[in-house]
């Protein structure tokens, strides 16, 4: 007997880097208000995973990434309770042009950067598993919430 097929939300996430410093959002969206995120958002139907993650972090940030210079350091499976399920994939980008700006206020409080060693507390759940994870043991896969 077997079970259902599952169909998760597929998400990309950027970890864009500066030296020591990553670049993070403040949420101002019902979800995790107030909260830190990484520059992310749903992967369109028929789109590479890496240039779904480049087109995520150009319309949040208005930063420019090759797709080709993105490096998968994560992934992570994440159970959203009663919303189902989601694959988040974690890239990290090191080489980009432009500077960071909010291009999307009524879904973002702030950016700014943190040192890896000095990340907030308050950052929301799923992409803190998946941003720890590229930090600590880069490639691996984490489950989180199941």
């Amino acid at each position: 007997m077997s079970g259902q097929p599952a169909h998760p939300v597929i998400d990309t996430h950027v970890l864009l880097r500066d030296g020591d410093k990553i670049l993070l959002s403040q949420r101002g969206s019902q979800y995790g208000r107030g909260r830190w995120h990484l520059p992310s958002g749903k992967l369109d139907k028929g789109e590479p995973l890496t240039v779904g993650a480049a087109r995520e972090l150009w319309e949040e940030t208005g930063i420019t990434v090759d797709p080709a210079h993105l490096r998968l350091a994560q992934v992570v499976h994440h159970q959203q309770g009663s919303d189902g399920e989601r694959i988040g994939f974690f890239f990290v980008a090191t080489e980009w042009e432009g500077e960071p700006v909010n291009r999307e206020p009524e879904k973002c409080l702030r950016l700014a950067w943190f040192a890896t060693r000095e990340m907030p507390e308050d950052i929301i759940e799923y992409p803190a598993a998946g941003l720890h994870g590229s930090l600590t043991s880069p490639g691996a896969l984490v489950e989180h919430g199941w």
